[in-house]
Order: structure tokens, then sequence, then C-alpha cells
């Protein structure tokens, strides 16, 4: 094998950021350094400020977007960087997670070292569950040895972003980074909601401050602060170093953003990588939809003219399990019967019968009845909404049965005692409150 002299270490050649451009202008490229690359995916928690949505899935498992779960978007992000060696670590309320991976994402070779591998909570060291994201895996460190990977991707589940991970592994290549960071550009003001990572003019970490009340603001950008996106890039060996040290504290609780991240900045080469147009430098698309008001707002921007994040891009497309769906139906045209949807997206699978959506997303097998007025909503699959209704700024979670001549979103407080609503005024129906509104009537 060739070898590369670097500027502290020798780097075999194929370890270089060597790569095929596919195609021609984009912007894009599946670095060599992603055939050697594991990813685990950490899709474990609770989600609580998802409130009811969370109730019996958990997060990376929420519908998004009419036909997608958000795990989708981080494995498409996987396979279309050329990373085909996938871990999703699971621990909460995560049936519906696995049944949606073992159907949408089976067809990678097995034969060729390729998968998607759930790996659900085992205790496999000691008593307890997973303890932290660290400690997920710290748990799993043989998997990890039993795949001899280059590198180590470290993804969470429950975020909303399209990115080639092979620019990223290459920065790291290139850095002679033991750890590198992938970071975005937030608001200060929003800078208290994230982990920020304060760096040099050379990009390397010098301070690591989680949800700060005062904020480092990046050098030269007097508004912005430098958040952490929760994707890290190690070295395997160097992983495996980090997490058996962490095991060993008593103190620690074992996450990488408060307990492996921070502590390495004085010791090693950590590195924040900007997740930029690789062209233009812009700030790329990244969403957190942590809670129930961020969920709703990335849906609406799906509906928007021209939405930041592309879902329609044949060369970044986002793979997912679909069920097989006639197309969706809109009927009767009559004065006062019209069914129609304006400035909306719907799945297949859809009837608007006699009714009017307009700004909203409906997902498959979703079913409108006459005289209703879908607004400004998300409905995710199989809701049905009954006759004569008003749905305003809602989500309608999997499954709600609407009753004839229900209103929703026009009485804030009438529907503070029925539903959830949000600091902004989003209204939150599950299928379990409509029961509960049913056998309360008389």
């Amino acid at each position: 094998m060739a070898w590369t002299l670097g500027a502290k270490r020798a780097i075999p050649e194929r370890r270089m950021a060597s790569k095929t451009t596919v195609p021609k202008n984009t912007g894009r490229y599946v670095s060599r350094l992603t055939s050697g690359t594991l990813a685990v995916i950490m899709a474990g928690g609770r989600g609580e400020r998802l409130k009811a949505l969370t109730e019996h899935r958990c997060k990376p498992a929420t519908p998004f977007g009419g036909k997608f779960r958000i795990i989708d978007f981080v494995l498409s992000n996987c396979v279309n960087s050329g990373i085909r060696q996938i871990a999703v670590l699971t621990q909460y309320k995560s049936q519906s997670l696995i049944q949606h991976i073992q159907r949408g994402w089976s067809y990678l070779r097995g034969e060729m070292g390729e998968f998607v591998e759930i790996i659900p909570a085992q205790q496999q060291i000691g008593s307890h569950w997973y303890r932290g994201t660290a400690d997920s895996v710290f748990q799993n460190l043989e998997f990890v040895r039993s795949h001899h990977p280059m590198h180590v991707l470290i993804l969470a589940g429950d975020h909303i972003y399209k990115m080639d991970y092979g620019p990223m592994i290459a920065y790291h290549e290139q850095n002679e980074a033991d750890i590198t960071v992938g970071v975005v550009d937030v608001p200060i003001e929003r800078a208290r909601e994230f982990g920020i990572l304060t760096t040099d003019d050379t990009n390397r970490v010098v301070k690591f401050a989680e949800k700060p009340e005062n904020p480092d603001p990046i050098p030269g950008q007097p508004g912005f602060a430098r958040a952490s996106m929760g994707i890290y890039v190690i070295g395997a060996d160097r992983l495996e170093k980090l997490l058996t040290d962490d095991a060993l504290s008593e103190t620690s609780s074992h996450d990488f953003g408060k307990n492996i991240i921070p502590p390495s900045i004085g010791r090693m080469r950590v590195f924040a990588y900007p997740f930029q147009d690789v062209e233009t430098r812009a700030q790329s698309y990244w969403r957190d939809v942590g809670n129930v008001d961020a969920l709703y707002e990335a849906n609406m921007e799906l509906v928007a003219l021209d939405p930041e994040l592309n879902i329609y891009d044949q060369l970044w497309p986002i793979w997912t399990y679909q069920s097989q769906q006639p197309p969706a139906k809109f009927v009767l045209d009559e004065d006062g019967r019209r069914g129609m949807a304006v400035n909306s997206m719907v799945a297949g699978g859809c009837i608007v019968s006699g009714s009017y959506v307009n700004r909203s997303l409906l997902s498959q097998e979703v079913r409108v009845e006459e005289g209703s007025v879908v607004d400004s909503s998300v409905l995710l699959p199989r809701v049905t909404v009954g006759r004569n209704c008003r749905i305003r700024r809602a989500i309608l979670d999997e499954d709600c049965v609407v009753p004839e001549g229900t209103l929703i979103g026009h009485d804030l407080e009438l529907d503070r005692e029925r539903f959830f609503v949000t600091k902004r005024g989003v209204v939150l129906v599950t299928a379990s409150m409509l029961r509960r509104l049913g056998s309360a009537r008389p």
C-alpha cells in the first residue's frame, strides 16, 4: 500500500480525500472514505417534548412530510453518501420504528457487507439499560469491533436534513483530527437551546458549552453562534478508548455532548465541520424537530412555494417504506361541495370529498368529508375528518376520527380543555383524546 506523509503522521493513501464526482457540478461526491465507515444512529430517545405524539412511538418513528418517518432522512443520507454499514440503536417504544426499518430498509445486500442493523438495548454490560448516548455506543463496542471500521460516524436519528457525509469524513482526515463535530450556525438568541462550540480561525474547537446563558458568537458574525448537530466522526480506536474511560467514571452522565467532547478539547485535535453547501458555502437546511411547534413548522415549510428542503431532488432521494396506495382523489364539483386542495401536499390514498384543504399536508390514507375546511394543518396517516368540520393550525395524529361538526383551532381556550395547545397556538390532537371527548358527551 502506498503512503502519503502528513504533517504529523503517516496516513494510508486510501484514507485521504480522493473522490469520485457524481454527477458534474452538483457539489456532491461520495468519498472512498465512506466505504470504510460504520454509521451508528442513536434512535432510542423518549422524545418527551413531542408530548402525545410519542405516547406510543419513539421520536425517530414520527411521521413527517406526508410519506416519510423522521429517521428516513438520516438513513437516506447514509445510503446516498455511500455508507452501507449502518447500526440503529433503539431503546424506548421502538416497535413501530423497528417495523418501519424492516419493511423499508431491508434491500441492502448482506452478502456484500451492506446492512441496516437494528440493535435494541440488551443490557450488554451490567444490569442497566442505556444511560446516555455515549453509553449506548459503549455497550455495543463488540459490534463495532466486529466490522473493523476505519471511522465511526455517530448520528442522531431525529433531525431533518440532507447531508453528504463524505466531505465531512474527508475533512476529518485532512485535518488529522481525533474528533470532528458537525455544526450549524444558529441565531444567537436561539443558541441557548443547543450545545455551542467556540472555534479558532482554523475551525479547531477551543471551547464547548451545553445550552449556555451567554453563548460565544462566531468571530466576525456577532448575530450567530456555532451549534453542534450531534454528528461526530471518530476513529474506531480513539472511540473505544474514549468510551471505555467514560464508562469507568461514576460521575459521568455518559453523554457525547456533555462527557466525551468537552474533556477532549484540551488534549486532542477536535475540529468543527460547518454544514454548508460545498459550492456556495451557504448554510444548509437542518431542523431539530424536538417539540410540537418545531415539527409543525418544519412540515409547513414543505408546502411553501419554494421550500428550503427540496424533497423532489432526484439526485438525493429520501428513501422510505410506503404501502401501495391509489392516487389521491378529489371528488364533487358543485357550489358548496367542491373537493379541492390549494397550496398543499396530498399523499397517496387520500380522498378529499366536497371539502376544502388549504396550505396543509395530508399524509397517506387521509379522508376529508363534505363541507369541511382544513387550513394550515398537518394530518398524519389514516386520519378521517367528518362532515362540516373546521380545522386550522393543528396536527392530527395517526388514526384520528374527527366527529362531524368539530371545531379545532378556532377557540384555543376550548381546545386547551380537550387537546394539547402549544405556546405558539398549534393544537395537537390524538385518537385517544378524541375517544375521551366522545365518551364524555351525554
